[in-house]
């Protein structure tokens, strides 16, 4: 019948966030060590959604933006990323994380421990949804 959908499911998505600084005289050192994480990354979790760096070489500043189905994706993403992230701290300053959606209480530790690792002062702001919807492949 036209025009039904399928019950929304209970998982919420995860949209995350995060900003840097990359420090002088790092960004080609920085590039490679991300397209490794991306190649890592990729082999290794499937239901990851969205996953992009994005470089402004005059500002040298980076943004993360990732796109996780629900918590436990994020949190499987901080266990299998650690050791590379680690491999980047030296390259940047992790500004601020932000995430969007309702990550789990380990989430947010796993997070808050990867700010203090990367950053400056450990921000990670998060913030639930008020409002929307999610549409994933399926008919639309």
């Amino acid at each position: 019948m036209a025009g039904l959908r399928a019950a929304p499911s209970t998982s919420e998505p995860i949209v995350y966030i995060d900003h840097s600084r990359i420090r002088g005289g790092s960004l080609d050192e920085l590039k490679a060590g991300v397209r490794r994480l991306v190649d890592l990354i990729d082999a290794q979790e499937p239901r990851l959604l969205v996953y992009g760096f994005h470089i402004d070489e005059v500002a040298m500043r980076m943004t993360v933006v990732a796109v996780h189905p629900d918590s436990a994706s994020l949190e499987l993403h901080l266990d299998i990323g650690g050791e590379e992230f680690r491999k980047l701290a030296h390259l940047l300053t992790l500004t601020a994380i932000e995430c969007y959606g309702r990550p789990s209480e380990r989430a947010l530790d796993q997070l808050r421990r990867k700010a203090e690792m990367l950053g400056d002062d450990g921000t990670v702001i998060s913030v639930g949804r008020f409002a929307g919807f999610t549409h994933f492949g399926g008919d639309s």
